[in-house]
């Protein structure tokens, strides 16, 4: 297989030496192409040109937004997305059954099928997994902006997570969904591509990559405790009590706010001016599966 492989060099927090990395993959797959991404919007680059050379994947290595990038380059294209996960959650990896060890990961790749998929956009960008509204969108902004002046990790995370918890009032959106008008203040409201956001938290466990829609999944706005006892539900594929979510299947919504609001895209941060517009894509995207997936 004629396959490039676009390595982000600094992804997650892995240490192991890149030398290794790249004599792994040459092991594996001696006519390999590899290269190192450089900057931002990088991956997206050499994905658009190893399309261009008309290579049968371009594999990304990384986490949610070296895999985003890669994928914009390669919309339209018959060159198929493959992944090796080196991210946290690595919930996109996860759907495709690639193992989290780099070399069974490489194994898996050397028998893995091709499906064609769906991407969401929002706003007109793409996304793989799954975009959202809410207080996951407000943590994320917040933490983005903490992360500009002052310490980021997982401490600064889980203060500004839990301060945003305890004080979130979720504001009243005006929704029309598939032309249907109507109004909703959800704790979170999740667009779906894929079923989790990483580490086997299934926020959509019957989404489905190629079935042409979105999942919709509301989070009501409970009492805390409610939640917090809901929690474990979400690792499971259907136990959800307390009536925690609603879902429903759609291919464009329009969400409208007077004046601006975060939402995240794959878990990164943005901000809407008034309106975002989300819709589903369907089969853009050739796609490499694990083995049984």
């Amino acid at each position: 297989m004629n396959f490039h492989f676009i390595l982000n060099p600094v992804s997650g927090k892995h240490t192991t030496d890149i030398d290794a990395l790249c004599a792994s993959i040459k092991t594996h797959f001696p006519k390999a192409v590899i290269q190192l991404t450089r900057a931002a919007g990088h991956a997206t680059e050499l994905a658009r040109e190893a399309a261009r050379q008309q290579a049968d994947a371009a594999i990304a290595i990384g986490g949610d937004g070296t895999i985003n990038e890669t994928a914009r380059g390669l919309v339209g294209t018959q060159t198929a997305l493959g992944v090796i996960p080196r991210g946290s959650g690595n919930g996109f990896a996860r759907e495709l059954g690639m193992p989290l060890d780099f070399n069974k990961a490489l194994t898996a790749l050397a028998n893995a099928h091709i499906k064609p998929c769906d991407a969401g956009t929002a706003n007109n960008e793409l996304f793989l997994n799954v975009c959202g509204v809410g207080i996951e969108a407000e943590i994320a902004w917040q933490f983005m902006q903490h992360g500009q002046t002052g310490a980021r990790g997982k401490w600064p995370y889980f203060k500004i997570g839990a301060k945003t918890v305890l004080a979130y009032k979720p504001p009243t959106f005006a929704l029309e969904i598939d032309g249907t008008r109507t109004q909703a203040a959800p704790l979170t409201l999740v667009f779906a591509n894929g079923r989790q956001y990483g580490s086997n938290f299934k926020i959509a466990p019957k989404a489905d990559f190629s079935d042409g829609l979105l999942d919709m999944v509301a989070v009501h706005n409970l009492p805390k405790w409610k939640l917090a006892l809901a929690l474990p539900g979400f690792f499971t594929d259907s136990w959800r009590p307390f009536g925690i979510t609603r879902s429903t299947q759609v291919k464009h919504v329009t969400i409208s706010r007077e004046g601006s609001f975060p939402y995240h895209i794959d878990g990164e941060p943005r901000q809407a001016q008034n309106i975002l517009d989300i819709s589903i894509q369907p089969h853009v995207l050739q796609v490499l599966f694990a083995e049984g997936k």
